[in-house]
Order: C-alpha cells, then structure tokens, then sequence
C-alpha cells in the first residue's frame, strides 16, 4: 500500500466516524436508535440490505471460491437474487404491517417471553460467528497489502500476529462507530459503501483486462470447466437448497426484518426487497470477476487473498487505498447492523421490561453499553476463527445448518395458526439433535458413522457432503415443523393477538426522511473530490481515476437535484 492509499484510507476512516458522531446528535429517542424513526427510504433500506450480506468475508469466502472454482461463485450468489423475489412478494410487506418495532417483539407477542429468551441467545452466538468471520476476513484483506516486515514487527515486538492486530483496530473502530450512530449510520455506511464498491470494482475489470492482454486471453488461459455454472461440490441441487436456506435468512433474520419495518409503508417494505432482489440477481458477475481474472495472473496465489491481489494487481495508486476502503466499509456495515439489532433486542426486549420506568436517554446508554460488549465478543472470535476451521467451512457450514433452524419457526408462526412456544421449543432441539448427527457423523472424514475404510455409499456421502449439508439445513427444520403441525389439534390464542395488532398498525401516513439522500449526495461529492485530487497527481495515466471523479459528481449533483425537487412537492402538499 502506497502513501496516496493509506491516505485515502484513513480519509475513509475519519469521514465515516465524523457522520457516525453527526447522526448520533440527530438520535432523539430509541426508535430513532434501533428503528430509523421509521422514516427510511424504500430504496435505502433495500440498498442496505443488499449490502448487509457483504463483507470483507464475502471478498475472502466467496471470492475465494471464485479464484478455485470460477463462475460457479456467481450462480451461487445469484440465488440470493432469487430468494429475495421471493421474500419480497410473500414476506416483506406482512412484516411491515404486523407494526412491531423488531422481530424480537413479534416473537414475543405470538410465542412469549421464553421464545424470545431462547431466539435472542441462539441468534446472538450464531451471528457472533458470522460476525467474527467479516472482521477475521477483513484483516486477511489488509494483511495481504501490508510488507511482510509488518508482521515480523507485530510478532517479534507485542507477541500478536499482524491479522490479529488488526483484528483488534477494525474492532474498536467499527464499534465505535455503531454506538455513536445508530441505525440511521448504519443505513447511510450501506449506501455510501455501495457507491464506492461499485466504482471500485468496475474501475479494476477493465484496468485489469488492459493488463493482462484483454478479454480473449482471460477466456483462452482460463482452467478446463472454469465457466462452468455448478461443480461436484456446489451441484444444482445445492443451488435450490441454498435458495429456500436464504428465503429463510432474507424473511426471518433479524438485521433484515428491521429494514423490512424501518420504512413508511408496507409497499415500501415490498419495493425495497425486491431492488435487493434485482441487485444480486444482476451484480454477482461484476463482484466476482477480479478474483477470477486473478487466476489467470497467478494461479499459485493464496486463494483468501486474491480479490485484494487482484485490486492490487490492476488499481493504480489511491484507487487500491479506495477498494480496500470500501471492504472496510462493508464489513463496518455488517457488523454494525448485527450489533445494532442484538443492542436493540436486548435493549427493549430485556432491560425494558425489567426496569418499567427506563427513560429514553437509559435505553440509548444502555444500547451503547451492549453494542461494546457484543464488539468485543466479535473481536475475540475472530482471533479464534482459524482455530475453528476456517472462513470459508464456518461461513457455508452455519449458514446451510443454522439458518433455517434458527428463522424458520418465526416465520412459519406468521403464517400456522396452531404452533405454540412449545411446538418451537420442539422443532428447535429435534431439529438441532438431527442436524448435529448429520455434520459430525456422516459428512467429515472423521465422523462418529464413518469407518476408516469408507464403503461405497460413505465415499458417495462425502464427495457431495456441501450438497447434503444444505439439503439437510432444509428438509430437516421443515419436516420437524409439519409433524409437529399436525400433532397439534387447537389454535394457539396468541394467533389471534398478531391478527389484532396487525388491524390497528395504521402508519400509512408517515413519509420517508430526504436526510440521509443529502448526507449521501454530499458524501458522494467528497468521494469524487478525493480522486479529483489522486487523478491531478498522477499526470497522463489518470485517465481511470478522472472518469470516476466526473461519474460520481454527477451521481452526487442527480441526488441532490432530486432531493430538493421532492422537497418542493412535499411543501406544495402541505
């Protein structure tokens, strides 16, 4: 990393802190902390949750299967495109007309206080674990820049390697910023790290085709079955497996239910889920093709590092410190919206009702106290995440096992009029019991029914162990739930309750904030400042960075124009 890069970084850095301390003056109460005062834009909240599911994991996981296996990474993300649509129509808009506050209050109202203790502290270690991988992954992506003297200083001079320093200084720098902002921070990091991922990547695929002698190389030294769509490992069977799991993450997991219920109305709720949808069925190719490229400069690459090789190998000087900035950023945004959701359960859903008379100033402070617990739980897990195997098998391995498991039941209470807080108890530990069985004792070599000398049918078992593993994540949970369905013969009476509350959320009226659209048109002009200012340094070659400057200007001048346009109709309604 060159000087101009660290430059651009630490701006990165100090501006994101700067509008995280600004916002957190806008906070007037907790519903402004956890909830965006629901006056989030559908657009904003889409675009948030999209980019909710990157991180620099999604970089170090996804990208490195894209270096081993190809197109392959693609087909895989695009099915998150798919699952989306899904949870757009049948999903999004029901969540936003139940008017509860999080999914913690739902799971309260229709199951009770004992659901709710049992879903927060197994959604709180499952996510930790997702968590932990981002910032575990983002401190692989900065090591990969960093002069191997770096890690030689953190080894020999404080005893700690250079990924587990800098495990520590994202960790205190991406909590900080979630304590002082709220999620109304959280949701303008999403958009903003939007835009700079977006130009960042676009800038490298071409830049990196120049380099590299074009397109018709990349297509002629690509490996045999390298555009292939599945693999023996990720089999179409795996792909509509992974479909239902993350039609079960998108409609059920916390940190996406709250943009479901930060917006104004219920058809915003529906739009914003489906421009997440249309995002990862159309963006996955440009995501994954720098580290696919890569393969071709460097086959012998260390495959967690070769999207920031990648960047590396065809960014010029400032722009790498500007893609490594936005992997920052997505990780920031992750995590912070992870904390924000566990600080605002725990909050309302547990200090609240033991302290009745909580003032509004409490529940912030004690909010902030709970997001620099949970961070600091994150950053010590990660630290921890080579010892338990690995990104990549925790990241596919929790998510084929675990969401489901986790996000099922809560959504299937939205819909059965029978299941009770013990019929969920029940699906939970048989289906857990069930799970664990399958992954430690069919599908590793060393599982409890796998002899030393696999047979046939234990070979086939652990060749498409990935398949079996997401197949299980849902066949498993859904059978559990329908035999338990059908054990039961009344209707629980907390159905009811939910059909109540549903009739009486009459907050149709309320329109979305145009705040964060000026915070977002101004930063995006900062942004395009910046590379002005790299570009007038570069002389001749600055062409790349020249473009993107003017490109962002008039994104930034098309925002504001049209912000002040809507301001214009708003007041004329008045």
């Amino acid at each position: 990393m060159t000087l101009k890069d660290l430059i651009v970084f630490l701006l990165y850095i100090v501006g994101n802190v700067g509008v995280s301390v600004y916002l957190g003056k806008k906070i007037k109460d907790s519903d402004d902390f956890f909830a965006a005062g629901r006056q989030s834009s559908w657009w904003l909240s889409g675009l948030s949750a999209f980019m909710t599911m990157f991180s620099a994991g999604t970089f170090v996981v996804w990208g490195g299967i894209a270096f081993k296996a190809g197109f392959v990474a693609v087909t895989i993300s695009m099915c998150l495109g798919i699952a989306a649509m899904f949870v757009g129509y049948y999903l999004a808009g029901r969540w936003r007309r139940l008017g509860v506050s999080s999914a913690a209050e739902f799971i309260t109202i229709r199951y009770g206080k004992w659901a709710l203790n049992l879903y927060t502290w197994f959604n709180i270690l499952y996510r930790l674990l997702g968590m932990a991988v981002a910032l575990y992954s983002l401190a692989v992506v900065l090591q990969a820049i960093l002069p191997e003297s770096v890690n030689a200083f953190f080894i020999n001079f404080i005893g700690i390697s250079a990924v587990n320093a800098i495990i520590i200084f994202c960790g205190v720098i991406i909590v900080a910023y979630a304590i002082f902002g709220g999620l109304w921070a959280v949701l303008l990091t999403d958009v903003l790290q939007f835009v700079i991922l977006m130009v960042a990547v676009i800038a490298v695929i071409p830049l990196g085709f120049m380099k590299m002698g074009g397109v018709s190389t990349f297509l002629e030294e690509a490996p045999d079955n390298f555009f292939r769509p599945v693999t023996q490992e990720f089999t179409w069977v795996f792909m509509a497996a992974w479909i239902v799991i993350h039609m079960f993450k998108i409609g059920g997991e916390w940190a996406f239910v709250q943009r479901f219920i930060c917006v104004p109305k219920t058809k915003d709720a529906r739009k914003a889920t489906y421009l997440f949808g249309v995002l990862y069925l159309i963006s996955p190719l440009i995501w994954m093709l720098p580290p696919m490229m890569y393969r071709i400069v460097d086959s012998s690459a260390n495959f967690e590092q070769a999207y920031v090789l990648a960047c590396k190998y065809a960014l010029p000087d400032g722009l790498l410190g500007l893609m490594i900035a936005s992997m920052f950023a997505a990780t920031v945004s992750m995590i912070d919206s992870e904390l924000n959701v566990f600080a605002g359960v725990l909050t309302k859903d547990f200090y609240k009702q033991m302290w009745k008379n909580a003032t509004e100033k409490s529940q912030i402070f004690v909010g902030r106290v709970l997001t620099l617990l949970l961070g600091a739980l994150v950053t010590w897990l990660a630290i921890m995440v080579p010892a338990m195997g690995g990104a990549e098998d925790i990241i596919l391995s929790i998510t084929a096992l675990v969401a489901g498991l986790t996000v099922l039941p809560v959504i299937w209470g939205m819909f059965s009029k029978k299941i009770t807080q013990q019929g969920i108890f029940a699906a939970i530990l048989i289906s857990s019991a069930i799970i664990v069985a399958i992954k430690y004792g069919l599908l590793t070599s060393d599982g409890w029914f796998i002899s030393d000398s696999p047979n046939t049918l234990q070979a086939w078992i652990l060749s498409y162990a990935r398949t079996i593993e997401a197949v299980s994540g849902v066949i498993v949970p859904v059978a559990v739930l329908c035999i338990i369905e059908l054990s039961l013969k009344h209707e629980s009476s907390h159905y009811i309750e939910i059909d109540q509350h549903e009739e009486d959320a009459g907050e149709e009226e309320m329109q979305s904030s145009l705040f964060p659209a000026k915070i977002m048109s101004v930063a995006i002009a900062l942004l395009a400042t910046i590379i002005a200012l790299l570009a007038a340094t570069d002389g001749e070659e600055a062409g790349p960075q020249w473009v993107l400057s003017g490109s962002l200007f008039l994104i930034a001048g098309i925002i504001w124009l049209s912000v002040k346009r809507m301001e214009r109709q708003r007041q004329l309604q008045k």
